[in-house]
């Protein structure tokens, strides 16, 4: 894989456990505000939003059932050792908003999150 990819929920999801109600993921959402606060990220990462129910085929294929939790990072062939939360079939990946953000940071240059 050649650059990070960044998968959230959308903005605005459904969820049939609860019929006519709308929702966002919190986590999501500030990854949404880093992105639009620093719009430099997008040329950088490759950013792919995956529908709210489970199981979300696409990240599975990924990074197998255990890790469809979004957000998720998934880190390109070049990424140091170390940032990762978990690793699939070769592939690692940030699965929690703090790993995220320090992967950012480290990755692409963005400032760290204040401790």
């Amino acid at each position: 894989m050649s650059r990070d990819i960044l998968y959230l929920l959308p903005p605005d999801f459904p969820d049939e456990k609860y019929p006519g109600q709308r929702f966002y993921c919190a986590d999501c959402m500030f990854m949404e505000g880093v992105l639009a606060r620093f719009p430099e990220l997008l040329a950088k990462i490759e950013l792919r939003r995956h529908d709210f129910p489970r199981p979300r085929a696409e990240v599975v294929a990924l990074v197998g059932e255990a890790n469809q939790g979004l957000p998720l990072l998934i880190f390109g062939d070049d990424a140091d050792d170390g940032l990762e939360t978990g690793r699939h079939s070769g592939l690692r990946f940030a699965g929690t908003r703090v790993a995220i953000m320090k992967a950012l940071a480290v990755r692409h240059g963005i400032p760290f999150p204040h401790p």
